[in-house]
């Protein structure tokens, strides 16, 4: 996949899997190229990851979330 598909590709998976995260981010990961870039393009735009992935990541750090202000 090239620079220019990128876009593209990304909105052609997100629309062929809009409420299915995990299928959506496994289509990217399969099609190579610039993985992390389709991933989050298309991680972006269809409904949230599963709950057990969520359940499963590092914890955030406590300043996650706050507005700017608060930095």
């Amino acid at each position: 996949m090239t620079a220019q598909d990128t876009v593209p590709f990304a909105l052609w998976v997100a629309s062929r899997h809009l409420d299915d995260y995990r299928a959506a981010i496994t289509t990217c990961v399969e099609a190579g190229g610039d993985i992390d870039t389709t991933a989050a393009i298309v991680g972006g735009v269809v409904t949230g990851p599963p709950e057990e992935w969520r359940q499963a990541r590092e914890p955030l750090p406590d300043w996650v979330g706050r507005s700017g202000r608060e930095l």
